[in-house]
């Protein structure tokens, strides 16, 4: 299955049914009054998260959604049946916005979360609701409101832990191979990752965490070049950053390459993501000697960054790298823990609030 993380959709609520005019006929009753039923209501278009859900591509198939029309009223004053509503299945992470303005309008991160897209129309009201003492016999009823219809725009952020993000060739495919159950396509030649690959990481204990391997930066990717901008911003939802790089190029070159890694974030979001916790994986030791081990090390110290040297290859170090990206996530996630507001309005969610509103 191709990984599509955006795409436009157009979604209709269905639309109110009418209302009618009736008036009583039955045998020995006379002057029978208006019995004229109210129409029924539309159904609704929400969207719901499926864990079950990894990409967008299923909407390349089919992009227009619409929930059923409420059913006109009837004589004896019956009520007609409202429309069945539609439930689009989302993955989790989904960013839902109009597709005009750009507006976000929902972020559906939780599992089974659910947004009404498109609310329906409101039934119309038979002549039975007109009758007073002074119109006994109101000849006129009301036409069911149009269902909302609507464009939008869905954008998938992949959900993880920890974005593994390297040039081209860093070896990230591997080491996601090594530590997790996932098995991304391997090879000697640049942007061998086409999609954002995630992989499950099990340290024992209950012990996990999500790893997501970026497909592979160049210069210029916050411009389009390369993989471009279509995988940036993936990284932003990640806890924690993994700058994974290839060692066995030298260390001048190492050095150059996490720089430039490192000016493609920054640029694409103002230094928001240089903010997030980092640590740098030298990797490939196994090809190279212990003086450019340590004088890379150096180098990447004097950064600012914390390294660990690793071979993705024969597995020397990812355990100790592992560790460290457990101990880093735990200290994130405390810290989210304590930044929560307190009480169960301040725990409502953009969908929840935004539902309490329309209600």
């Amino acid at each position: 299955m191709n990984f599509v993380d955006e795409i436009k959709i157009l979604v209709k609520a269905g639309d109110g049914g009418n209302g009618i005019i009736s008036f009583r006929r039955e045998k020995y009753v006379p002057k029978g009054g208006p019995d004229g039923g109210d129409g029924g209501r539309g159904g609704d278009v929400i969207m719901r998260v499926d864990t079950g859900l990894n990409t967008l591509y299923e909407f390349r198939h089919r992009k227009k959604f619409h929930a059923e029309n409420g059913k006109a009223g009837q004589g004896k004053n019956r009520h007609g049946r409202s429309g069945k509503d539609i439930v689009i299945r989302v993955p989790q992470g989904t960013i839902v916005r109009e597709a005009e303005s750009g507006m976000i309008l929902a972020d559906l991160t939780e599992p089974g979360q659910e947004w009404v897209a498109a609310k329906g129309g409101r039934g119309g009201k038979g002549n039975a609701r007109f009758a007073t003492s002074t119109n006994q016999a109101p000849r006129h009823a009301t036409a069911g409101q149009p269902g909302q219809e609507r464009e939008l725009l869905l954008e998938l952020k992949v959900l993880a832990d920890i974005g593994l993000v390297g040039m081209p060739n860093a070896g990230k495919s591997t080491l996601l191979s090594r530590i997790s159950a996932a098995r991304p396509k391997i090879a000697d030649y640049p942007f061998t990752t086409l999609t954002p690959n995630l992989g499950v990481v099990d340290l024992g204990d209950e012990r996990t965490f999500v790893v997501a391997d970026i497909p592979g930066l160049i210069e210029g990717a916050h411009k389009g070049v390369g993989m471009g901008i279509d995988f940036l911003k993936h990284i932003e939802r990640t806890k924690v950053l993994l700058f994974l790089i290839d060692g066995s190029v030298g260390p001048e070159q190492a050095v150059e390459n996490l720089s430039s890694l490192q000016r493609e974030l920054a640029i694409y979001n103002h230094a928001k993501l240089l903010e997030k916790p980092a640590i740098v994986a030298i990797n490939k030791i196994d090809v190279m000697s212990r003086e450019d081990i340590q004088k890379l090390q150096k180098m990447v110290s004097e950064m600012g960054r914390e390294t660990i040297p690793i071979s993705a290859y024969t597995g020397k170090g990812v355990h100790q790298l592992l560790e460290r990206l457990y101990s880093e996530l735990q200290k994130q996630q405390a810290l989210e823990t304590d930044m929560e507001p307190d009480g169960a309005e301040g725990a409502l969610s953009l969908n929840q609030q935004q539902s309490k509103g329309e209600n």
